[in-house]
């Protein structure tokens, strides 16, 4: 099975300007994408861009950008599968190589290992499943604790349920972690990234940040430091 790894790292992050390249922990944010998936059994890794400034940082630290993507597709309303179907459609005109799966890999998780790579491909061979994504347990935020505000007041959701249990006794809850997208080609062709052959890869809360402001960039760099240095691999 050929699996095709994307790092789509635009350049127009509003929330913290240039957020793929800022300096994490001593090296660009993309670094720790790259270098945990360049030791993975991924077929091909790559970089999806708009910016030549991170096309140059990301060929520098050896992984490939065979193209800059267009505008169109590089804005904060594109769909995460526009830029995955951009590159397949690249590889096929070209017809260099065709690939059986995509992973993407959000630069913007920098606590994810080379394992949680693999691990989604095995799920993915042994199960013949169409698509794996991560999840991490909700823990303390679980659904059932959770409220509207209707006319300045407190209004339960329908699926707010049971919210006097203890957390241990309420159904154990995921979140989609944003570690790995790993979906078949077929699927992609067809705007699809669940079905009914859809399974989990179940990653820890600490390797599960997904940075999106400043506050989750401070913090988990605050956490590398001291407690991951060592064991990213």
């Amino acid at each position: 099975m050929k699996i095709l790894g994307v790092i789509p790292a635009r350049s127009g992050s509003k929330a913290i300007k240039l957020k793929n390249i800022k300096v994490f922990n001593n090296k660009p944010l993309i670094y720790w994408t790259i270098k945990s998936a360049k030791k993975s059994k991924l077929s091909k890794l790559i970089v999806s861009t708009d910016s030549k400034k991170i096309k140059k940082i990301s060929e520098y630290y050896g992984c490939e950008v065979p193209f800059l993507r267009p505008k169109n597709i590089s804005g904060d309303k594109t769909k995460g599968i526009e830029v995955i179907q951009h590159a397949l459609k690249f590889y096929e005109k070209k017809k260099i190589e065709r690939f059986d799966a995509v992973m993407t890999l959000q630069p913007t998780c920098p606590f994810r290992i080379t394992e949680d790579i693999n691990k989604a491909i095995q799920i993915m061979k042994t199960k013949r499943a169409d698509s794996v994504i991560s999840l991490v347990d909700v823990e303390g935020f679980h659904p059932a604790r959770m409220k509207y505000i209707v006319n300045g007041k407190i209004k339960n959701p329908t699926f707010a349920k049971n919210d006097n249990l203890p957390r241990q006794k309420l159904k154990k809850t995921y979140l989609r972690s944003g570690l790995i997208y790993l979906v078949k080609t077929k699927l992609i062709k067809k705007n699809i990234l669940l079905s009914n052959k859809t399974y989990p890869l179940i990653t820890p809360t600490n390797r599960s940040f997904n940075i999106d402001t400043q506050l989750d960039f401070d913090i988990a760099e605050i956490y590398m430091k001291k407690n991951f240095k060592k064991k990213i691999s």
